[in-house]
């Protein structure tokens, strides 16, 4: 499979992280909203030379990979999505996934670039697993991940403090047997 194919679905492909998107995801973290979904850290603005580090690290780090979300269509960035400490040895890693852009959310942009990166992460570097930490709050990751076909393992019981309340984080995993059993997607990218 050429390698354009691989990164690319019916909506959206994957493609490297440059210094021109910076400004861009730099905006994102401007949105305490984004922040309070995307990461259990404290909600606060990085700028761009803090993302300029983050980039460079997963560059030449050897233990992730980082991707730009962008419209087929428009080559317009919307997102960005992580396979992170890769742990070769034993085959796993995690994922993090994000849509900056909020007239992006809830329509199956992030659920479409997720696949993508599966495929990468099984089929082309070999992985047996790949799991995530979703905050407890964050029903539309949780529905999404379980809809890829990841399994919760677990619950990290009121792992995060936030607005006076105690949230859990849990943790989700997916096996590549189970990626591979999944049923065939339909040609819009949906899954039958």
């Amino acid at each position: 499979m050429m390698l354009d194919r691989l990164l690319h679905g019916p909506r959206v492909y994957l493609a490297p992280l440059t210094s021109r998107d910076l400004p861009t995801m730099a905006q994102w973290y401007q949105d305490s909203g984004f922040l309070r979904l995307f990461d259990a850290d404290p909600a606060y603005p990085r700028a761009e030379s803090e993302l300029t580090e983050w980039l460079d690290k997963a560059r030449r780090g050897g233990d992730s990979y980082a991707f730009g979300i962008r419209l087929i269509d428009r080559n317009e960035l919307i997102g960005l999505i992580e396979l992170d400490e890769i742990s070769w040895s034993n085959g796993v890693c995690g994922l993090a996934i994000a849509i900056g852009e909020r007239g992006y959310w809830r329509k199956g942009y992030g659920q479409e670039a997720a696949r993508l990166a599966l495929g990468f992460a099984f089929g082309e570097l070999n992985l047996h697993r790949v799991q995530a930490t979703i905050l407890g709050y964050n029903e539309r990751s949780i529905r999404m991940f379980e809809r890829l076909g990841f399994r919760r393992e677990g619950t990290f019981r009121e792992f995060l403090h936030r607005d006076g309340q105690r949230h859990d984080m849990h943790l989700y995993g997916l096996l590549r047997p189970e990626w591979e059993a999944r049923p065939p997607e339909a040609p819009d990218g949906q899954a039958h």
